[in-house]
């Protein structure tokens, strides 16, 4: 799903707009995987041992209880998370937002952005993704994680920073 437009100033238009890289629901993924096999084990041990009927049918249960539990927290949590999370530059801000029920977010004009900067590592590489640090006018550089071919969208957004100087030196 798309940065709903409606959320925008008038004629504020987007450049990009994109999602963490999907690397970030590797770990997820591969926990509920681990926590599913685990579920079968304990399923075929419980169906090894000669346990009183209701036992057998209470400790089931129990164990499915925990196995939803934890996939609900290992691995449909962290794609609700990614799900909700939105990279954002348009032509006069970059906007990031995240959160379902507690949302949060923050714009930083353009204007007083003093530094675009990426890292990646060999793995981050191998995935096309890395991290993007915006240095603005605030105390600390900022960092956003996992954004996807983060090379162009550095080159991108530093076009549009260019952009947005030329713009006030116009004026």
């Amino acid at each position: 799903m798309a940065y709903p437009r409606d959320l925008l100033a008038p004629d504020e238009e987007i450049i990009i707009d994109e999602r963490p890289h999907w690397k970030a629901l590797i770990g997820a993924a591969l926990s509920s995987v681990l926590v599913l096999v685990l579920g079968g084990l304990a399923w075929w041990w419980m169906a090894s041992v000669d346990w009183g009927s209701g036992v057998e049918s209470g400790i089931g249960i129990a164990v499915a209880v925990v196995l939803v539990g934890l996939v609900i927290w290992l691995a449909v949590t962290p794609y609700v998370r990614w799900a909700t999370t939105h990279f954002v530059v348009t032509d006069r801000r970059v906007i990031f937002r995240t959160g379902v029920l507690t949302k949060s977010g923050i714009d930083i004009p353009l204007a007083r952005i003093n530094s675009v900067q990426f890292r990646h590592g060999l793995v981050d590489r191998m995935f096309r993704t890395g991290t993007l640090i915006i240095e603005s006018a605030s105390d600390d550089p900022l960092e956003f994680d996992d954004i996807p071919n983060v090379e162009r969208v550095h080159a991108r957004l530093y076009e549009e920073l260019n952009e947005a100087l030329e713009g006030d030196d116009e004026k």
